[in-house]
C-alpha cells in the first residue's frame, strides 16, 4: 500500500532524512516511532505531498506520488499533529467542505458522519462553531473527516494527544476494524505502549534513518517497545 525507497529530505545543508526506506502492507498497521526531531514528521509530510523531497520514490496504492499526486491523495487521508482547522465554520459546515472534496456521496456520507460522531461523542457539537471546540474535539472532528471516503491508507501523526481514554480506545478499535478490511495505516507516537499492543510493524528513526525496522513481534523479542527504543536511542 505504501513503499517509501531511498528518501532523502534536505533544508539547506541539513540532512532531515537520509536515504529512507521502508514498506507498508495492504492491512497492517506501521508505527513510526522516533524523539523529537528525528524526522518522523518530515517523512509524513513527504508522504502527504506537504513537502518537496530531494531524491527517492514514494509509491501509494501503486501510483507514484510524483507523477500521480491526484491520485495518490484520493486514496489516502492526514491527521495532523496539531488540527489547525477553519474556526468560523461549523463542525457540520467543515465535515461537509472535506465530503465535497472527496466526493462522497451524500447517503454515505451522512451515515458515516452520525456513525463516527456517536463514537468519539461530539453528535452534539457538529452545529457548533470549531472556534469553540477544544483540542480535543478538533482532533475527534478531523479524525472524522479523514474517516469519511474510506481511505485505503490513514496517516496519522500523534493520534492520541489530546484524546480522551474513550476517544482513545475508539480510536483503537477503527484503526484495526479498517486493517481488517484491507487498508493500512501509518501512525506516528510518542506513546511507546499503545504503539507495542496496536501495530503489527514498527520503524525507529534516529537521525533521519531507520535503525531498526520489522514485525513487532520480533523487534521486540522478550523485551518492551519501549525498552528497545531507549536502547537505540544512546
Amino acid at each position: 500500500m505504501l513503499e517509501i525507497k531511498n528518501l532523502t529530505k534536505k533544508y539547506g545543508d541539513f540532512v532531515a532524512v537520509s536515504d529512507l526506506s521502508l514498506t507498508v502492507k495492504d492491512g497492517e498497521i506501521y508505527g513510526f516511532i522516533g524523539h523529537n526531531g528525528a524526522g518522523k514528521s518530515t517523512v509524513i509530510k513527504a508522504i502527504v505531498g506537504a513537502h518537496r523531497f530531494d531524491s527517492g520514490e514514494i509509491i501509494i496504492n501503486g501510483n507514484s506520488l510524483k507523477d500521480k499526486p491526484i491520485e495518490c491523495k484520493k486514496d489516502m487521508a492526514y491527521v495532523p499533529d496539531n488540527p489547525d482547522i477553519y474556526d468560523y465554520l461549523t463542525g457540520i459546515q467543515y465535515l461537509n467542505f472535506i465530503g465535497d472534496i472527496y466526493a462522497v456521496p451524500l447517503e454515505e456520507r451522512d451515515k458515516k458522519v452520525k456513525e463516527y460522531a456517536d463514537k468519539f461523542e461530539i453528535a452534539d457539537k457538529l452545529s457548533d462553531l470549531i472556534s469553540s471546540y477544544s483540542h480535543g474535539m478538533k482532533q475527534k472532528l478531523v479524525l472524522i473527516s479523514a474517516l469519511m471516503h474510506s481511505p485505503k491508507l490513514l496517516i496519522l501523526d500523534e493520534p492520541f494527544v489530546g484524546l480522551d481514554p474513550v476517544a482513545s480506545h475508539s480510536l483503537k478499535e477503527i484503526m484495526r476494524d479498517m486493517c481488517n478490511e484491507g487498508s493500512s495505516i501509518f501512525f506516528s507516537t510518542h506513546i511507546l505502549e499503545v504503539a507495542e499492543k496496536l501495530c503489527d510493524r514498527v520503524g525507529i528513526i534516529k537521525g533521519g534513518k531507520i535503525v531498526t525496522e520489522g514485525a513487532m513481534k520480533d523487534i521486540v523479542g522478550d523485551e518492551s517497545l519501549e525498552s528497545i527504543f531507549l536502547e537505540l536511542q544512546k
